[in-house]
């Protein structure tokens, strides 16, 4: 497989930003020069054929087809980052040695797609002058809690002590140092194997809470969690030694691949914890999903960090104007960057509060986002709303800040 490199990625950035040679493109590559290089990206997601493919089943020819038409949105839209999302539920989009195909693709796990997906997208992206991020979800199995609809050769089947049902899904435990392990070669089999640009994880760790259940962890804690003075400082430990571990295996890979994660952007509310935010959250990702993405920022293992401020500026449980700036705070002197997670999907949705019905909702965050220099970018979920623009809030965003293509941060 011939590999699409770094320089590669540069000659082709610049050949997109400078565009064919007008007298208007050189103009713009000019000013893109001038500008402070951002972030801009869309996520691009694949779980239950979310954006990607449309429908499983497709012909190999309409699924690429399918994905160069998002990365030409992405171009069109003046992004220059694409995080695709390749690992959704404990699968592969790429031929990989440790896991099945995705059944997002063909309608069956396991089945041969006739081409491949990560391959391409990484290619075409660079070819846009495009950052490719793969996108991988550590522990999620299964939508479902029928491990004998998985393919008799998966993991979880070969390894059901490796199995917690919560939920209504399927996940790997993550208490199980083996589980640790397997997950971080299987992920980074595609880092190995392709010219991405970083690897990204979203906001799922232990799984949500989900009123009335437990998570079934009662063995792996008896066996491993000595020494901790509770359950909850064993799980966080869990996560801690998966980031910790996989940012390492990362760098020593030496390739300037980064790693960044994007988590529900409420580490603590102020009332749990002074140092949280000045929010009343339902959810705090230290408590409920053992995951202290503040610590991850402040101990340097990230290298970029999206907190999903998936509300509008005045949210009273979780107002974006107060949730910027902690985030602002918490990376300031750690050499993390800090892009913000936007809720485009929630733009124009009748079912959402009145302020995601103005189209210029989107454009007040990123100007409010100006007075933090902390803030290198944005980025947008998901691909399907960058495309469709439901209410025009996209095209406003666009008109407003990104009047020509820039760089991302390096």
């Amino acid at each position: 497989m011939g590999r699409i490199t770094r320089r590669s990625l540069t000659v082709a950035a610049a050949g997109a930003l400078a565009g064919a040679g007008t007298a208007g493109e050189a103009l713009a590559a000019g000013r893109a020069a001038r500008q402070r290089r951002e972030l801009r990206g869309m996520w691009l997601a694949t779980v239950a054929n979310r954006d990607w493919p449309s429908r499983p089943g497709l012909p190999a020819e309409q699924q690429r087809a399918e994905l160069l038409a998002f990365l030409d949105t992405a171009v069109r839209r003046r992004l220059n980052a694409v995080i695709f999302q390749v690992r959704p539920t404990a699968d592969a989009l790429w031929p990989s040695p440790y896991e099945p195909w995705a059944e997002y693709l063909t309608g069956a796990q396991g089945r041969d797609p006739g081409w491949d997906p990560l391959g391409t997208a990484v290619r075409e992206a660079h070819r846009r002058g495009l950052e490719l991020h793969a996108w991988f979800n550590p522990y999620r199995i299964a939508n479902h809690t029928d491990p004998g609809r998985l393919v008799p050769t998966h993991p979880a089947r070969r390894h059901p002590e490796w199995v917690v049902r919560y939920g209504g899904k399927l996940y790997y435990n993550p208490g199980l140092p083996e589980v640790r392990r397997f997950v971080q070669d299987a992920m980074l089999d595609a880092v190995v194997r392709y010219d991405v640009d970083a690897v990204h994880w979203d906001d799922y760790f232990y799984p949500y809470p989900v009123a009335g259940q437990v998570f079934d962890d009662d063995d792996a804690y008896a066996r491993h969690g000595t020494g901790f003075p509770d359950r909850a400082a064993w799980r966080r430990d869990n996560i801690d030694r998966l980031v910790s571990e996989t940012a390492a295996r990362i760098r020593r890979l030496g390739r300037g691949v980064r790693f960044g994660i994007s988590p529900f952007a409420v580490w603590r509310n102020a009332a749990t914890d002074p140092r949280g935010s000045q929010t009343t959250a339902g959810v705090q990702t230290y408590d409920d999903l053992y995951a202290d993405t503040r610590g991850w920022v402040r101990r340097g293992w990230l290298d970029y960090v999206v907190p999903q401020v998936y509300w509008n500026i005045g949210f009273a449980a979780a107002d974006y104007a107060k949730l910027v700036p902690w985030w602002a705070d918490v990376v300031r002197g750690t050499g993390v960057r800090l892009y913000i997670g936007e809720a485009l999907y929630k733009a124009g949705d009748p079912a959402q509060p009145t302020p995601w019905q103005d189209p210029a909702e989107l454009s007040r965050h990123l100007t409010f986002d100006r007075d933090f220099p902390q803030v290198r970018g944005n980025v947008f979920f998901s691909a399907m709303e960058v495309a469709a623009d439901r209410n025009g809030a996209m095209a406003r965003v666009v008109a407003d800040h990104y009047g020509c293509r820039v760089r991302p941060p390096r």
